[in-house]
């Protein structure tokens, strides 16, 4: 790699680092090289970290001037490249301070943080330092052309971005809502809670809050012990969405993904009413014949 710390210059945000890094290094794709720009950016080893109950810690002179990055030892690929990006981000953000002794040590809750409170110093670093990795290993230049190849909405694109870009499922999901365009959101579901939900900038808020039961009408109870992607069925908007006084809930559709120990990846995706209803090619048409259109389009997108 050419790229230098000189490059850097003049910015000191995760979008900004990100911007310059591919404006240096316009020949990257997924999965990005992140150890190989870790080292170029003066990150002079990568080693094992055994620090109970942590996934990260970056340690530096007091110059800054270098840089070592410990992963914890029993992180699966794509979370070590995250790892790997969150400490990079400490690194090469300059106001990043670590809050105690001389190093950064970060646990898994501190890489799940994707908002913080104003006052809190330490909460707005880790929320800087996941921007940072989440937009250097799935950069929004080449992620947008990438999921354009996929047509509508469907976990399968979700697969496909965890492979490709070498990075965990939650991460792939957390993007995907981002940049797909459609007003997804995505749920991981842990033995039939909700642990944790993306949604996308104009998707309904959801009336399951953290830690409640998935609903019982839900695909997700029916399709247990399915290892396979499940098809796309119609949903009641009624068990997941908050109602807004005088509208029509949308047509909802849900497909879900059971995965190991318990875990699943849930997709919700709200059909809306068109606003202009001069013409509206749905209004003779019934909820089976809208699915139906929607699964031919879903499964096309699968391959």
């Amino acid at each position: 790699m050419q790229i230098t710390r000189l490059d850097l210059d003049g910015t000191g945000s995760p979008e900004g680092l990100v911007t310059k890094i591919l404006k240096a290094e316009p020949g990257l794709a997924p999965p990005v090289p992140i150890e190989a720009l870790a080292a170029a950016l003066d990150i002079i080893e990568i080693r094992e970290l055994e620090a109970e109950g942590f996934e990260g810690s970056l340690l530096m002179d007091a110059h800054r001037s270098r840089g070592v990055i410990l992963v914890n030892k029993l992180a699966r690929a794509g979370r070590r490249r995250f790892t790997i990006g969150h400490e990079l981000g400490h690194f090469l953000i300059p106001m990043h301070r670590p809050v105690k002794n001389d190093a950064f040590l970060c646990s898994r809750d501190d890489m799940r943080l994707w908002s913080a409170a104003e006052q809190n110093a330490y909460e707005r670093m880790e929320v800087e330092a996941n921007k940072f990795a989440a937009l250097m290993l799935m950069p929004p230049p080449l992620l947008r052309p990438y999921l354009s190849r996929y047509g509508d909405p469907n976990i399968a694109t979700v697969l496909r971005i965890h492979k490709d870009f070498e990075v965990s499922k939650d991460a792939a999901a957390r993007a995907y809502t981002l940049y797909h365009g459609e007003p997804i959101t995505m749920i991981v579901v842990h033995e039939g809670k909700v642990l944790r939900s993306y949604r996308a900038l104009k998707a309904p808020r959801l009336s399951v809050e953290q830690g409640g039961l998935v609903p019982r009408s839900c695909i997700y109870w029916r399709t247990r012990g399915l290892t396979a992607i499940s098809q796309l069925e119609e949903a009641s908007s009624d068990q997941w969405l908050i109602s807004e006084w005088g509208k029509r809930p949308p047509a909802l559709y849900e497909q879900v993904l059971h995965q190991q120990e318990g875990y699943a990846l849930l997709m919700l995706w709200p059909e809306f009413e068109e606003e202009d209803d001069e013409f509206d090619p749905d209004a003779d048409r019934t909820a089976k014949q809208r699915l139906s259109d929607r699964l031919a389009r879903s499964w096309h997108g699968r391959y």
